[in-house]
This record gives C-alpha cells, structure tokens and sequence, in this order.
C-alpha cells in the first residue's frame, strides 16, 4: 500500500467519526509513523510503506478515531515555537495558553514560579526566552513533573529549571518577582460539555477543581503576595468567562494595577497584578 492509499483510508475513518480536520490529523499521524516532519508527507505519498510504518500508522489512526489526542499520540506538541513532550500525565498545551507567557515575557523579572507546571511549557518557554533568569515549576502530580524535567533536559534548561513535587504553595520556599499559572478552572457543571479529547483523556485534576472553578484563584489570589517580591507580578490564565470574577478576586487581595488581557479570539484569557 502506498502512503497515498492510507493516507485516504485513515482520512476516511477519521472522517466517519466526525473528526473535524480529518486530512490534517491524519498527515500528522502519517508522519509520526514515517518519522518525517510533515512537510515532507507530499514526497513520499507515491512510495509504498514498509510494514513497520504501515502498522504504527494504522494503530495511529485507530487511537485517534477513538478520540485519543492528536498530541499523546505522538507524543508531542508545539507551543511558542517550541517541541514539548505531552503525555496523558499532563495537560495538552494550548494556544490560548501562549498569551500568559507572552505577557510575562513583556514584563521584568529574574526569577519566576509557575504554579501547576504540568508539562513545564510555560515555564520552559519563559526561560528559554529569558537567559538571565532562572524558575521553580510545581505540581501535585509527580507524573506530570517527570515530564516537565525530560522537556527542560531537551531544551536544555536543567540548570536554570528545578523542579518540586506541591500542592501550591505548601512546598515553596522564598520570593519571586513572577508568579504564573494555568489552575484548573473549568467548573464542574461545564465537564460533560467538552470535547472528548479532553475530557476522556486528559488528566482531571488539571481540568476542574470542582464546585465553580474559580478556587484555585481565590487561594492564589490570597497566598501569591507572600511569595512575591515587592513590586512581583501574578498572572493567571482564566477561563474566558471568569476575568471579571479572578480581577476582582485580586483586587480584593491588595494587587495594583489588576488588568484583563485577551486572547487572540478576543477573549479574556490573562488576568494579572502587581503587588
């Protein structure tokens, strides 16, 4: 079979279980399965696939028609012009999720503590950004740290990049001058409503706190300040209904300046303040 033929057979099958970019997934899976960067899927749609390809990429197409994640099939993902490692342990990383870093980007700061690391990609990014800084990434999941320190040893960013295994802040020590993170925040009664890609398969501590989404803000809200410097910022990313709720939750923990950024869509995504 040559890889025209599959590569029609796996659109097919994406297609009939109501994929919406069916021809775009299924190059992608094609390509993890040929080990080739997908702009090169077009050169070798003529040639037949070994057995070995034809085999990884049917196993491929299967998982994802049975909704598994584009990214935890391959095993990665791009975020910020950046390759990071994903995993079922973590959340997928976003586009949406690129706003957080590129404000913390448009602000001073050495040190930086990201909250809820997950798969490190905000983290990561910012000190990859950022050489003169340096950053701590916690979270409660040991899994998910395990992922974040194999995605700082390939960007080469373990001596600026530890580690620490927190629920919040219970394992934190000392100030920084930014705070970040990406809490769970999708409330409860939103859960049955999302996508099976995330809600089947992604990790739900990292999805929903419960009740309405808003706790994990009300204790980073109140906890933050004395973690950071004087003049340190907080920056939140939010669901893009709960900007005016997690602002004025900061407002009422004493930040200054407490602003709503938006998305690329034009929706609140960021919230941030400053101590």
């Amino acid at each position: 079979m040559t890889g025209s033929e599959a590569l029609r057979a796996a659109v097919a099958v994406l297609r009939g279980v109501g994929i919406e970019d069916a021809a775009r997934d299924a190059r992608l899976l094609l390509a993890h399965a040929l080990h080739i960067k997908a702009d090169r899927v077009t050169l070798v749609l003529p040639e037949p696939l070994t057995p070995e390809a034809l085999a990884c990429f049917e196993a491929a197409t299967a998982a994802r028609a049975e909704r598994k994640p584009l990214s935890h099939i391959t095993g990665k993902r791009l975020f910020w012009g950046r390759e990071f490692a994903v995993s079922g342990a973590v959340l997928d990383p976003r586009p949406e999720t690129e706003t957080l870093v590129q404000q913390a980007l448009g602000v001073d700061f050495s040190s930086v503590l990201d909250l809820g690391t997950g798969s490190g990609c905000i983290l990561l990014s910012l000190l990859a950004d950022r050489p003169q800084t340096t950053g701590l990434g916690v979270d409660i999941s040991a899994n998910a740290l395990a992922v974040a320190e194999a995605n700082a040893r390939t960007l080469g960013l373990t001596g600026r990049a530890r580690f620490s295994l927190s629920d919040w802040f219970a394992e934190v020590a000392g100030c920084f001058d930014l705070i970040v993170s990406n809490p769970p925040y999708i409330a409860e009664a939103e859960m049955s409503a999302l996508a099976p890609e995330v809600r089947d398969h992604e990790p739900r501590l990292a999805l929903t706190p419960g009740g309405d989404g808003l706790a994990p803000y009300r204790l980073l809200c109140v906890q933050a300040p004395a973690y950071l410097v004087p003049g340190g910022m907080l920056m939140v990313e939010i669901g893009w209904q709960q900007g005016v709720a997690v602002a004025g939750l900061m407002a009422q923990a004493g930040f200054r300046d407490v602003a709503l950024v938006q998305d690329l869509d034009g929706r609140d995504r960021v919230v941030r303040g400053r101590i």
